[in-house]
């Protein structure tokens, strides 16, 4: 492997720097499903679901590594069998080495995510967390560089999440001073000699993180680093980190009708048709959101003042129980989270120099059909 070549852990290790794999539900598998992490990637294909139509369409495009983001193996398998459809995917992904990475519900509740995407399309304004799952604890980091090397060091760590606030991003504050070594035997020294005090002019870079970068930025950090042994002292802050957590809930600029904002959902989501639950005359502002299968979290959605709740897989009973509560609901299905299939694709394409392909699936994983 070239030295400039992609690999698979290396697209995973950007990927999860945007959706940390804890971010997922404990019942979920997320993560690489199919293949190793040192496979080389020419071409990435982005997909909702890992059908065997979509491994077919991956093999006739030459693609290395399929993200998808519903899981390959959701349920767990007690054997392939290469004559169920099942079987058969895996056998092809192996035979043709085709990796699988998922990220499922890390990936809706990340910001930038599923519903930050389904929120953005239909210009839902000061949008947070429908039912917060976890508030991201803070650190602050503070390395010491040489001069030379600081502005390096501040844009590899801000590249890998670190020093941002609010709509700002590369905050650090920076410091002066001089650092003093003795290279130890067995040591290789960047500057000075072995068992001679070295004096060199340093920078104090000091920086916050999430927790949930920790590992990415300092890795970061030491990959950008001149020294041997770089200096860093990490500090737990009382400060509150963002919160994470399920769909969205927000305000529309100006009141719609239901009728209105189902026409919009349509356009936006670019689907043909939707089911709704409400008086389509009346006047909505206040909206929550939740791709997927949502129907569970409809009191919280109630409970936060919506006036409409966009989810998918609304069963009867459910939608009779919000109708009942004054809470107006649009389904345009689970497979409207397609939807943030094109950002994904501009995502990864931006983290990278290289020349990587990447490619939205074009199979039709919708099972649903309407006459």
């Amino acid at each position: 492997m070239s030295p400039n070549e992609l690999t698979v852990g290396e697209v995973i290790s950007k990927l999860e720097e945007k959706a940390p794999t804890g971010f997922a539900f404990d019942w979920d598998n997320v993560g690489l499903q199919v293949g190793s992490k040192k496979q080389t990637v020419k071409k990435v294909m982005v997909t909702l679901d890992v059908l065997e139509s979509v491994v077919d369409e991956a093999i006739e495009n030459d693609v290395d590594l399929i993200i998808a983001h519903h899981p390959l193996l959701f349920v767990k398998l007690d054997k392939i069998d290469v004559s169920t459809p099942k079987g058969r995917t895996i056998q092809k992904l192996l035979r043709h080495d085709i990796s699988v990475y998922a990220s499922h519900t890390n990936l809706d509740i990340a910001q930038g995510g599923v519903n930050d995407v389904m929120s953005e399309l239909l210009d839902i304004k000061d949008v947070k967390p429908l039912i917060e799952t976890k508030k991201d604890e803070l650190i602050k980091l503070a390395v010491f560089v040489p001069d030379t090397h600081a502005d390096q060091v501040r844009d590899a760590i801000s590249d890998a999440g670190a020093g941002h606030i609010g709509d700002y991003s590369h905050c650090t504050f920076q410091v002066n001073g001089q650092g003093t070594f003795k290279p130890q035997k067995g040591s290789d020294p960047y500057i000075g000699n072995k068992g001679e005090l070295e004096k060199v002019e340093e920078k104090r870079i000091e920086t916050i993180l999430p927790k949930s970068t920790l590992s990415h930025v300092i890795d970061a950090m030491r990959t950008a680093h001149p020294y041997e042994e770089a200096a860093y002292d990490l500090y737990p802050l009382l400060n509150e980190g963002s919160s994470e957590g399920v769909g969205r809930i927000g305000s529309l600029k100006n009141s719609v009708t239901l009728k209105e904002l189902c026409d919009r959902v349509k356009e936006k989501y670019n689907i043909s048709n939707l089911r709704f639950v409400g008086n389509p005359e009346q006047m909505v502002q206040r909206v929550a959101v939740l791709g997927g299968s949502g129907e569970k979290y409809f009191s919280a959605a109630l409970n936060q003042g919506a006036d409409v709740y966009i989810t998918g897989d609304m069963t009867f009973h459910i939608a009779q129980e919000a109708e009942e509560n004054g809470l107006n609901v649009i389904d345009p299905g689970h497979h409207v989270e397609k939807v943030m299939m094109p950002e994904l694709k501009k995502w990864i394409k931006s983290c990278f120099e290289t020349d990587v392909q990447v490619i939205i699936s074009q199979s039709n994983t919708e099972p649903f059909h309407f006459l």
